[in-house]
């Protein structure tokens, strides 16, 4: 099978229980039935990314914070999204807007979006998350790479995007074989373009891969000139149930 590299015991398998991490809907005024179906009791949340205008935007929202409000009434937590811009984003600038995610909208972490990959970005990258733990030490701080990083960033954060993009590269991708040394619960892949009829198979990957939080979608980029994240699966009630009950071989 073209997704496997390991078959290291306890980090690889059928047996992984997966969640739904949620990239980030598009704002609630647009979105209000998908914002609320995610308050739904029952439906397998890790977390929900908030995206208010590419970060926490310039003054606070009250539908976002409304929105934001529910899901933690609910027991779910909420991410602010940070963009890193592959390491060229000002330090300063990064560490403001995420006091305004932290000030307006009361989030539980944050998603490092287009985070960099290369051991020579770490040191930068860990000084960034140490910021973010200073500010508040209960973050639950996710690292938006989008492939297979320097292994070290498995250290600094508690969970790293592995892989994100769309279906036609997903279902012949290969696990770098060093996340065989952590557990499944440190992974997300993020995959758009998924037909429903081989949603079985995304999840399959997922386990085997050893990713626990997942987001699959039938939505598409259109070739990069849409956000395939904004809006919910067409097959949303059928991925619900399947992570849910924790479906496996």
């Amino acid at each position: 099978m073209p997704h496997l590299t390991s078959t290291t015991t306890g980090t690889t398998g059928t047996d992984v229980r997966t969640a739904l991490g949620i990239p980030g809907y598009a704002h609630p005024l647009v979105a209000p039935a998908q914002w609320a179906e995610l308050t739904r009791p029952g439906t397998p949340l890790d977390w929900v990314v908030l995206n208010v205008a590419a970060g926490p935007g310039t003054r606070p929202d009250p539908h976002c914070l409304e929105a934001a409000g529910r899901l933690r009434n609910t027991g779910v937590r909420v991410l602010g999204q940070l963009d890193l811009t592959h390491g060229a984003r000002p330090f300063g600038d990064l560490l403001s807007d995420a006091h305004r995610h932290l000030d307006w909208y009361r989030v539980d972490g944050f998603l490092l979006d287009r985070c960099p990959a290369e051991r020579a970005a770490l040191p930068e990258v860990r000084r960034a998350i140490a910021a973010l733990r200073t500010i508040t030490d209960t973050a639950h701080i996710v690292l938006g790479h989008g492939s297979h990083p320097y292994p070290g960033y498995a250290e600094s954060a508690d969970q790293l995007v592995t892989f994100s993009g769309p279906w036609s590269d997903y279902r012949f991708s290969q696990v770098a074989e060093w996340t065989a040394d952590y557990p499944p619960d440190r992974f997300c892949h993020f995959v758009h373009g998924v037909p429903r009829g081989h949603l079985e198979e995304a999840l399959r990957i997922a386990r085997w891969q050893g990713a626990a939080t997942i987001y699959f979608t039938d939505r598409t980029d259109h070739g990069g000139r849409t956000d395939p994240w904004e809006t919910m699966p067409g097959y949303w009630d059928e991925i619900v149930s399947r992570v849910g009950t924790g479906v496996s071989e």
